[in-house]
């Protein structure tokens, strides 16, 4: 299995105003974006040219929107990226930057 592209643990998924997992985690590897729980059960997956994401407006700089299939998930990243070396999810700005990469699209 190659190295994910981008891999954030620690991350809250919801799904309206539902609380899916507190320490979720959110993958992109082989042009899939992966949702998982905490035990790294699948929430959600999708191929990475299938899946928006987006900032919402009036939110915090650790907020996150992706839609997959038809599903539209919450997900508080960090509000900014860990030091190097340091545990932590890094920031919203950089999830949103790896699925337009991923998904071959400029951002």
């Amino acid at each position: 299995m190659a190295e994910p592209e981008f891999r954030a643990t620690g991350v809250r998924i919801g799904k309206r105003l539902r609380s899916l997992t507190r320490a979720g985690q959110v993958r992109i590897s082989d042009g899939r974006l992966q949702l998982l729980t905490s035990y790294g059960s699948e929430i959600d997956s999708a191929p990475v040219q299938a899946v928006r994401a987006s900032k919402p407006w009036f939110a915090a700089d650790d907020r996150a929107l992706a839609d997959l299939n038809g599903n539209r998930y919450s997900l508080t990243l960090g509000d900014h990226d860990p030091a190097p070396g340091e545990p932590g999810p890094p920031a919203a700005r950089r999830f949103i930057e790896a699925v337009r990469k991923a998904a071959g699209r400029k951002g």
